[in-house]
């Protein structure tokens, strides 16, 4: 588990990126509608279901959560960001969702042991945290026998050239060292083949299925994508944070530069590739 001193400086962290996170949630809504579709599918949420959102984030996959569970089911949001959830929960009000609670929670803390859940989803989250597997037996503690986990989570550095493009660059301006792709608790670190199976079955799943999906991220210029990354990218912001505002916007310029190979003439489209994966607990 992260210590706390970690926990706070990823809520911190969170919460700095949490007005633009909000402010593009239409952007993201559009780049993982099929991936979000395909993930609660797999979690087999239905009419009346209690769900566990874990690192819900400003919310969007919660509506979709709450639209299957209905008005007879309930859904739980956790996030580590306090300001991240307030705009989820502002969000899920105005649409009228009553049966939505939030909690604040580290997901490899969630506290939630013996609350059986029929199902939890956990989507582009469960890679930020530093001990995964912890994440996965607290799910695991969370849910009913018999119940459904299913999440997403990037790639390999190789199949998503748009992110290492983007760290690499953020990394050189920052003057910091490479980093090795599968750092724990960064953006690709469970891209490595074979460790979420491996993780998934160590923390008591059964059922293991993971599968690639394409997620290309459309824009309608190179641009737009860079201004979602800068502000709703915790973790590019993050290193680019202790420069100063001129150096910040060289850094930005030259991270735009490099991805404009992927500028098309019908518009931008980076490369993304996610994993779902989707597992049981066990009925006895």
């Amino acid at each position: 588990m992260k210590a706390p001193t970690d926990a706070r400086a990823a809520a911190v962290a969170w919460d700095d990126a949490a007005q633009g996170w909000d402010q593009h949630s239409a952007l993201i809504r559009d780049w993982l509608r099929e991936a979000t579709a395909a993930m609660l599918d797999a979690a087999a949420i239905a009419p009346g279901a209690r769900v566990l959102d874990v690192a819900a984030g400003a919310g969007d996959q919660t509506l979709d959560i709450a639209q299957r569970v209905g008005s007879q089911g309930q859904v739980l949001a956790t996030d580590i960001s306090p300001g991240i959830l307030e705009r989820a929960a502002h969000k899920l009000n105005a649409a009228g969702w009553r049966n939505v609670r939030t909690l604040q929670a580290d997901a490899q803390a969630l506290g939630l042991a013996g609350a059986n859940f029929d199902a939890a989803v956990c989507r582009l989250g469960l890679m930020f945290c530093a001990s995964p597997l912890r994440a996965l037996q607290s799910i695991h503690l969370a849910l009913a026998r018999g119940a459904r986990l299913s999440g997403l989570v990037f790639a390999g550095p190789e199949a998503n050239p748009c992110i290492t493009i983007t760290m690499q660059t953020a990394l050189r301006h920052a003057g910091a060292a490479a980093r090795k792709p599968f750092e724990p608790g960064s953006l690709l670190s469970l891209g490595r083949p074979g460790l979420l199976p491996a993780l998934l079955h160590e923390a008591g799943f059964e059922r293991i299925e993971v599968r690639p999906l394409s997620a290309p991220f459309a824009t309608p210029r190179c641009e737009d994508y860079v201004a979602f990354v800068c502000s709703a990218g915790s973790p590019v912001r993050e290193l680019l944070k202790p420069l100063d505002a001129p150096a910040r916007e060289r850094a930005w310029a030259d991270i735009a530069q490099r991805l404009d190979i992927f500028s098309t003439p019908g518009g931008w489209s980076g490369p993304n590739q996610l994993l779902l994966f989707a597992a049981s607990k066990p009925e006895v």
